[in-house]
């Protein structure tokens, strides 16, 4: 683990996110939206990367029926569940009934959006409950079926903390949403609306999913900007479990960041500046992290003297 740390304007996102990226990206052969930043070259074993991941704080879906738990691939199995409950092989339901992306079980009044949107001319769009379904989204038999007690809409009203207990024996769904938690959104509804999710959330949401993938004998590389914006300390700790978790299965993460607890626990730190703008762009350093706090041209080190052991 990587942090790439020096105050505002000393280069950080300018070297990591418009240098390193891009030109990384074009030697393992991908498509880049952009040409990297002036550069002589890239030196070192880097043909040992499979592929580059920016987690930026993009949202995760631009429809508000995308949600973390069919971002982390959890709801397929959730909809099984319910399609093998009684009722529904009765009523002859398949998993598509239990979604509210397609036609079958959600509300043909909103198509599964929970709410209806009525545009105004001159003002912002109105947004109103569905009268039909109560903004429950789905078909009233579709809302007949139940798992202990409870129906899918019901389920997806649960947090992820909530549904950790709920799903205790069913070890498919557990293993699918327990990286959410892992990552401090224990918080967070299975069905929430991606547009109702911040940055730093979406993020996470983001770091959840790679968590889940089994990248078999491929190192991936990981950037992250700025992970620990807006987070309490709790949070950060957890955070830097899951980063950690990634180095554990053979990755690298790279961390642009201003957080002296994630500064302090990386394993290799690249400090920029001296300043910022004019007087940013330099190397001021690289090592471990207790090596930056001896160096006295660096703010950070200044800082990061009161947070490593004496």
């Amino acid at each position: 683990m990587i942090a790439v740390s020096g105050v505002s304007g000393s280069g950080k996102t300018t070297l990591v996110k418009q240098i390193l990226y891009p030109a990384l990206k074009r030697e393992l052969g991908e498509a880049t939206p952009k040409a990297p930043g002036l550069h002589r070259g890239i030196e070192g074993p880097f043909k040992k990367i499979k592929a580059v991941e920016m987690v930026n704080q993009s949202p995760i879906g631009k429809s508000s029926r995308s949600n973390p738990v069919t971002y982390v691939k959890a709801y397929d199995a959730i909809r099984d569940l319910f399609t093998n409950q009684q009722l529904a092989k009765i009523r002859g339901f398949k998993p598509k009934h239990f979604s509210f992306n397609v036609d079958g079980g959600r509300c043909d009044a909103c198509k599964g959006e929970g709410e209806q949107i009525i545009e105004m001319q001159f003002l912002a769009d109105v947004r109103l409950e569905c009268e039909v379904c109560q903004g429950k989204r789905f078909k009233t038999e579709v809302l007949d079926v139940v798992y202990k007690g409870k129906n899918i809409h019901e389920v997806l009203e649960m947090s992820i903390d909530e549904a950790m207990e709920f799903f205790a024996e069913h070890k498919d769904i557990i293993s699918k949403i327990k990286p959410l938690q892992d990552v401090g959104l224990g918080y967070v509804h299975l069905g929430q609306s991606s547009s109702t999710l911040s940055g730093g959330e979406a993020q996470r949401v983001k770091l959840a999913s790679f968590l889940n993938q089994e990248h078999a004998n491929q190192h991936v590389l990981f950037i992250f900007d700025e992970p620990t914006t807006g987070l309490h300390f709790h949070d950060i700790r957890k955070l830097l479990d899951a980063l950690n978790a990634l180095v554990e299965k053979g990755h690298t993460v790279i961390v642009v960041e201003h957080n002296l607890e994630v500064i302090k626990s990386a394993d290799w730190v690249i400090d920029l500046g001296p300043d910022g703008g004019k007087g940013g762009g330099s190397l001021v350093y690289q090592g471990v992290p207790e090596g930056l706090a001896t160096v006295e041209g660096s703010l950070t080190g200044q800082y990061l003297q009161e947070k490593l052991p004496h």
